[in-house]
């Protein structure tokens, strides 16, 4: 299953509310389930993010799905990057080598 790695940020009101951040982690989890995705981590991290997600879902469109409900909220903002595994790339290189 494709693999999105997160990058979010607080917004005033997530940070504000910061003391509910294991639960808000928790129910996007949830959420996240609900429409087909599975987060499969997330991390809370110092320096120009506020925490890491990664996320697996069918398709881009599920996953989209699945960070709009989650950025809806207004909690953060968030930077989506498709990750690749090593079998993935392996079978990107030998497209590419024709």
């Amino acid at each position: 299953m494709p693999t999105y790695i997160t990058l979010l940020n607080w917004t005033d009101q997530g940070v504000r509310d910061y003391k509910d951040t294991a639960k808000r982690a928790e129910t996007f989890g949830a959420a996240a389930q609900k429409i087909g995705a599975k987060l499969l981590n997330i991390y809370w991290t110092v320096g120009p993010y506020d925490l890491v997600a990664v996320v697996e879902a069918p398709d881009d469109e599920t996953a989209t799905a699945a960070l709009l409900h989650l950025g809806g909220v207004g909690n953060i903002r968030s930077t989506t990057l498709r990750a690749f595994g090593q079998g993935e790339m392996e079978r990107i290189i030998a497209k590419a080598a024709g």
